[in-house]
Parts: C-alpha cells; structure tokens; sequence
C-alpha cells in the first residue's frame, strides 16, 4: 500500500447529513449534525475500532469545523467529543455556540424523524 494509499480522505455528505473520513477508500468514520438556521450542530462523532488510535477523529473534526468556518456557519457541539476538541483548539472559538436546552429540543425532534 503506498502513502497515498493510506491518506485519510474526509468529505462532507449532505444527503446523510455528515462528514465522513475513508482510508484506503474504506470508510473509518463520520461525524453527524444537523443545521438549524446558520449553525451546524454536531451531535455524534465515531470512528470505526479497526482505525482506532491513528488520530483520524482529530483530521475529521478539524475539517468539519473549517467547513463550517468557510460555509459562515456557526458551531454547537452538542457531540462530546467535538466540544473537547473545540476547549483545545481556540482558534474554532469564534464561531461556536453553547449548547442550549432549546438546542437539544430541537435536535431531539430532528432525530425522532
């Protein structure tokens, strides 16, 4: 396999509302949102155990943010693992918000359907 092989390759999919990161063209993980006026709610984030270890959750969040940076879009991490993300790189706090209880409402009747 070469290096090139091995490059995780992330995309956003809207029809299944998340980015998903493949390696070797096999996907490894995704992280779920869904959009509420101009803010991307982040609600779920995992990568598969067979990639487990490799920093790939790290390259799939930061994508997703720089998306939503350049989209001018907002963020709510309501997913743990991309609001433990956003405490160590400040450079996402400009356009992240709190997560709300309105916030987990809403996301709850966008899941129930």
């Amino acid at each position: 396999m070469t290096e090139q092989d091995t490059t995780p390759v992330v995309q956003r999919v809207d029809a299944r509302h998340r980015y998903e990161i493949a390696v070797a063209d096999q996907r490894a993980g995704l992280t779920a949102y869904r959009d509420r006026d101009d803010r991307r709610v982040f609600f779920h984030t995992e990568i598969d155990d067979a990639y487990a270890g490799r920093g790939l959750a790290g390259v799939l969040v930061e994508y997703a943010l720089n998306d939503v940076r350049a989209s001018g879009m907002r963020i709510v991490p309501v997913c743990p693992y991309v609001a433990k993300f956003l405490k160590k790189h400040e450079e996402f706090a400009d356009i992240a918000d709190p997560v709300t209880p309105e916030i987990m409402d809403w996301l709850e009747g966008q899941l129930k359907r």
